[in-house]
């Protein structure tokens, strides 16, 4: 009888303590915190004085530019790439989604990131300038700027501005 006893209460305390068990593994998946990876700029005109100068004296936002951020392995394979729309003002905040590092060390963003300006909608100011060196890609820097929310964390990386310039400068 006592035998009986204890696996009763042994499948009771069992039965008991599974969902319970349960229930602490989904809130530990619930509460985990996501953490993206964030690039920023801003994208300008330059003025027809500065054109062919790194100069953004005088220059002027370039709305809804196309910008693109390329990443590469360490091995130089293109592991991930995403054109982004600026906002308005010319400023670019691109949540880098699905971007992964196999290796944490030679696959981080401020190594194997870069920015280019792609497309501006501007007919007047049109064309590709290699200010902060646009043209090849502007490296990332961290600049120790975060976003924190209750479950999410944005871990913000900023390239130096990037431009365009006028076509018909004399």
């Amino acid at each position: 009888m006592a035998c009986t006893h204890f696996s009763f209460v042994s499948l009771l305390l069992l039965l008991v303590a599974f969902p319970c068990t349960q229930a602490t593994k989904d809130a530990v998946k619930t509460t985990e915190k996501k953490i993206d990876v964030v690039v920023e700029t801003t994208v300008y005109c330059q003025s027809c004085e500065h054109s062919g100068t790194w100069s953004l004296i005088g220059a002027k936002p370039v709305p809804f530019a196309k910008v693109s951020v390329t990443c590469k392995s360490h091995k130089g394979h293109v592991s991930y790439y995403k054109v982004f729309q600026t906002d308005k003002n010319g400023y670019l905040y691109a949540p880098l989604e699905g971007f992964k590092m196999q290796n944490y060390i030679l696959d981080h963003p401020l190594h194997s990131c870069y920015v280019k300006p792609v497309w501006s909608p501007l007919e007047s100011c049109s064309l590709l300038s290699n200010v902060n060196y646009g043209l090849n890609g502007a490296r990332l820097r961290y600049e120790n700027k975060r976003l924190h929310g209750s479950n999410y964390e944005a871990v913000i990386y900023a390239a130096s501005p990037l431009a365009f310039h006028p076509s018909d400068c004399s």
